[in-house]
């Protein structure tokens, strides 16, 4: 845990208020949402339930709030109003771990559940369950006994955690919970279709975008159309915009235009601005999300952005500056600041006179060689694309350069590799 990290009973977060950053009340907290885990890991908090004022309750992940103190929770202010519906592989806090008989795991005594502690891991947007508030006795038909009270560490008890030898999407996923995205796509792509739709459905939505977007193209389709129109559309917005692109042009026009519907205006705009492009060009391969900033942005600004753990390391490699408006497609472009550069400066110096401008940005309608080629010329893991009028359209990453060189079938090779790091047969 995170040193002087605060540890948060849940019991004291019902019926909390939800704000956004400008102070505005989004809803109340009713119930908290975790997935166990095999053996005596912790379960992971997934996210909150909260109740609107329309009393229409939606789910909130965790990686949306930015603070829970002072008897309220604070969000990023985005949002997803659908309505929240409990997947296989979640476990409602309230509803079925409080008040549950478990046994200590030293002794064998049956306890019961009164209350579960959370707290953030260091460094990162994850919480997970640590500890548990039970008591000893049995509980009456009329009345709750007076036992010992005691908080114990969740490996201390049992009766929660997934047993090793269980079956189902729960345990395949709680087993390969800590793989990178490719390596979990690649346990979906040898599944067969119906095991990989099971799982596909339990994964989260930021989770299962991170896997399509590691997945071939074919396995992608299969995913995506077994999904109800609406998680798929909340899954295209978890995934970067050009990949999100690249599925839906596979995908029939009528599709297409119907899940671009379902999505955030924000997020189907900004797909549709990458499919009026040829896939195999700059406007095709970039991301419409890289770091922009403003000139008079200071260089503690900027390692702010690149600190964002949900950015890629090619993405924060570099940032934009540019005139406002500071969000692609945005004012004129001026030129790019590297992050060794912002390592060297002062904190308090502006990104405006620390642009590289020595490089020609590439053209939305580049082809992939000419892109291939500037990448290998100039030694770079990311370049701004530009239009004719100067304004930064997006950023090219050296990932997607290569995604689309190598072999239309390459993700689904599979490379066993032998201790030493070495392709077996090599």
């Amino acid at each position: 845990m995170a040193a002087g990290a605060p540890r948060i009973f849940v019991s004291h977060l019902a019926g909390v208020a939800v704000f956004d950053p400008n102070g505005d009340q989004v809803g109340r907290v009713r119930e908290l949402v975790a997935m166990l885990r095999v053996g005596k890991r912790p379960p992971r908090l997934l996210g909150l339930v909260v109740e609107l004022s329309t009393r229409r309750r939606i789910f909130l992940p965790m990686t949306r709030v930015t603070g829970i103190e002072s008897g309220q929770v604070i969000t990023t202010g985005v949002v997803n109003v659908r309505r929240f519906e409990q997947r296989p592989t979640e476990r409602l806090i309230f509803g079925e771990l409080l008040d549950r008989r478990v046994r200590l795991e030293e002794t064998g005594e049956e306890v019961t559940v009164l209350d579960v502690s959370i707290q953030q891991l260091p460094a990162r947007r994850e919480w997970q369950i640590d500890r548990v508030f039970v008591r000893r006795g049995r509980v009456g038909a009329f009345r709750r006994s007076k036992g010992e009270t005691m908080t114990v560490e969740w490996s201390a008890v049992t009766g929660f955690s997934l047993e090793e030898h269980g079956q189902g999407a729960e345990s395949l996923l709680a087993t390969f919970e800590q793989l990178r995205p490719a390596d979990l796509a690649n346990v979906l792509h040898h599944l067969s279709p119906k095991r990989r739709g099971e799982v596909a459905a339990a994964l989260d939505d930021d989770r299962l975008a991170d896997v399509l977007e590691e997945l071939p193209e074919d396995d992608q389709i299969e995913i995506l159309g077994k999904l109800k129109e609406e998680r798929a559309a909340d899954v295209l917005e978890a995934m970067d915009p050009d990949d999100a692109a690249d599925l839906l042009a596979e995908l029939p026009a009528e599709d297409v235009e119907r899940l671009l519907t379902l999505m955030r205006p924000g997020d189907a705009a900004d797909v549709r601005r990458l499919m009026a492009y040829a896939e195999r060009t700059a406007g095709g391969l970039m991301t419409t999300e890289p770091i922009v900033l403003r000139p008079d942005a200071t260089v503690a600004d900027a390692l702010a952005r690149v600190r964002n753990p949900d950015l890629s390391p090619a993405l924060a490699a570099q940032v934009y500056v540019c005139r406002p408006p500071d969000e692609t497609p945005t004012g004129k472009y001026l030129g790019t600041v590297h992050f060794q550069r912002l390592l060297r400066d002062p904190p308090f110096t502006l990104v405006g006179s620390l642009v590289d401008d020595g490089l020609q940005p590439l053209d939305p309608d580049a082809a992939l060689p000419v892109v291939a080629g500037f990448f290998a010329t100039y030694d770079m893991v990311a370049a701004p694309v530009v239009d004719e009028s100067g304004s930064l359209l997006g950023a090219v990453t050296v990932d997607d350069v290569l995604d689309h060189m190598l072999p239309d079938d390459w993700r689904e090779t599979e490379f066993h590799l032998t201790d030493e790091g070495t392709p077996h047969g090599a």
